[in-house]
Formats: structure tokens, sequence, C-alpha cells
């Protein structure tokens, strides 16, 4: 591979870090990682406690057996069995994050963008009756430079420039 190939292989490279996608995918992926811990947390800490009042802290523990006979745990374990409390945590697990994300992420940055874009009509909105308005004022200047010319020549001007 010469200098040259390397140089601009290098330059390809560096040109895709720098594009905002990789370096917002990569914040996304950090912060995302982060706070998958939360969510754990607050599912083992909160969740699994109030599951555990009706029955066992695990949700794992909870299956239903399909082919008997059940018998045992992990490795040990005989039987063809269902695990519906490890399907019901991911579950819970997933439902928490998206409620988490949208409440409190995606449902404000709506807002503020929403506020954005009302800001954005209103001036533009301003904007238009200011220029209507110095248009209106322009065309009676205009029709009283006329006006006066028309006096001082001694003619009547034009109907409708009154």
């Amino acid at each position: 591979m010469s200098d040259q190939e390397k140089t601009s292989l290098w330059q390809g490279f560096k040109a895709f870090l720098m594009r905002g996608n990789v370096v917002d995918l990569a914040v996304a992926v950090v912060i995302g990682a982060a706070f998958t811990n939360i969510v754990n947390s607050v599912v083992e800490g909160i969740i699994n406690p109030l599951v555990g009042a009706f029955g066992t802290q695990n949700l794992d523990s909870y299956t239903s057996c399909l082919k008997g006979p059940c018998e045992g745990t992990g490795d040990a374990a005989t039987g063809v069995r269902i695990l519906w409390g490890s399907v019901l945590g991911a579950t819970l697990q997933f439902v928490i994050t998206a409620a988490v994300v949208y409440f409190l992420m995606v449902l404000p940055m709506a807002k503020y963008l929403a506020r954005l874009e009302a800001r954005r009509k209103a001036k533009e909105g301003a904007h238009e009756v200011v220029q209507v308005t110095e248009l209106e004022v322009l065309k009676d200047i205009r029709d009283a430079l006329q006006a006066q010319r028309a006096q001082s020549e001694g003619t009547t001007p034009p109907p409708g420039q009154r």
C-alpha cells in the first residue's frame, strides 16, 4: 500500500468519524448503556419487590411446565419449561425504558420544537404585517406626491389617486 493510499484512507476515515451522525450515534449508545443500568435498577429494586409481594421476587422463577416431569432448577432442570417470568421481566424493562424515554426526552423535545415553530411563524406573520403596512405607507406617500405635483401644475390627479 503506497503512502498516498494510506493518506487517502486515513483522510476518509477521519471524514467518516467527523460526520455528525457518527458522533451523535456514539453519544446515544453511551447514554443508552448508562440508561439501561438505571432501568435495570428500577426493575430490580421496585418492580420485582412489588411482584414479590404476590409471589417470588425473582421473575425468572415463574415458569410453566409443557412436558413433565419438571423438577430441579438451572442446568439440572428436567422437562420442557416455558420461562414466561423472564419474558415478563424483559417486557417490563422495555415498557419502563420506552416510557421514560418518551416522557423525559421525546415529549419535552417535541413541545420545545413546537414552541420554536410557533415563535418562527409569529415572527414571520409580524414581518408580513410590517411589510404590508410599509407598502401602504409608501403608496400613500406616492399618492400625496402625485397630488402635490398635480396641484402645482394645475391639473387634477388621475382617478383613484386623490
